[in-house]
């Protein structure tokens, strides 16, 4: 089960995170693994881990709030069976104390990257005769959190342009769905500990993890292992879902 012998994978922000999780996974279950990031030297560091557990790879630089960037490396691809829209940037900031140009960061790569990639993939799919689309929403996407809104704002449209996509592509043999993750411990995190709570490192995580009731943070390994099976030909009957991933964040917290 959740084989993907002879499929073609695109994953954006392989790089790092959620998105290495995943092509990490995607690689050993036997998919051809396409690695895309706009940081060379951590999506050749993906690849070459593929490539060591028997997996292959590619990976192809772009930065996938260009268009056009994004556009060639699709048709130079080809074929693209699954994409999983994984590249993102988070921003800490209430509505008054976000600027005017982290806001737009935020939306280019959050938004309109994940709207490039959609853009791109789309016509090759509807060529091929299907394919399978997911994106990396995030709890944020339905439930206001504190000091996050510019973030929310994106998830929350990435979420709609999911079950957009699932109903418009249907009949072309297209699925969309999208992941909320809570909280997952990521080198992000671990970077922001350390710029915002000098000191105070190993303090702020044990809050940060206890905010999901299961007590702790989720690992990229369980987010890319629902990834998979969302991918997978044993999903072939779910399209336009949100799945949270959350440690019960969403219902359990009173």
């Amino acid at each position: 089960m959740f084989q993907l012998n002879n499929k073609t994978a695109v994953i954006t922000g392989s790089g790092s995170g959620i998105g290495k999780a995943t092509a990490l996974l995607f690689g050993k279950q036997g998919a051809h693994v396409l690695v895309v990031d706009r940081n060379a030297e951590q999506g050749a560091a993906t690849v070459q881990e593929i490539e060591a557990a028997g997996g292959k790879a590619v990976f192809h630089e772009c930065d996938v709030t260009n268009q056009q960037a994004v556009a060639d490396v699709f048709a130079a691809i080809g074929q693209i069976d699954i994409l999983v829209n994984s590249a993102g940037i988070s921003h800490i900031g209430k509505a008054h104390t976000t600027t005017e140009a982290d806001f737009d960061k935020v939306f280019q790569v959050n938004v309109k990257g994940v709207y490039n990639s959609l853009y791109a993939v789309l016509p090759i799919m509807q060529a091929q005769g299907g394919g399978v689309i997911l994106n990396l929403a995030s709890i944020a996407s339905t439930l206001g959190l504190n000091d996050r809104f510019a973030y929310s704002m994106s998830k929350g449209a990435v979420m709609s342009m999911t079950f957009s996509v699932a109903k418009d592509y249907i009949g072309d043999g297209i699925r969309c769905n999208c992941i909320s993750p809570a909280r997952v411990h990521t080198p992000f995190v671990d970077g922001f500990l350390a710029k915002n709570y000098p000191g105070k490192e190993a303090e702020m995580m044990e809050k940060l993890s206890k905010s999901q009731p299961i007590g702790r943070m989720a690992k990229p390994d369980e987010i890319a292992a629902l990834a998979l099976y969302l991918c997978s030909d044993e999903a072939s009957f779910i399209t336009g879902s949100d799945y949270p991933i959350d440690g019960g964040f969403l219902r359990l917290n009173s």
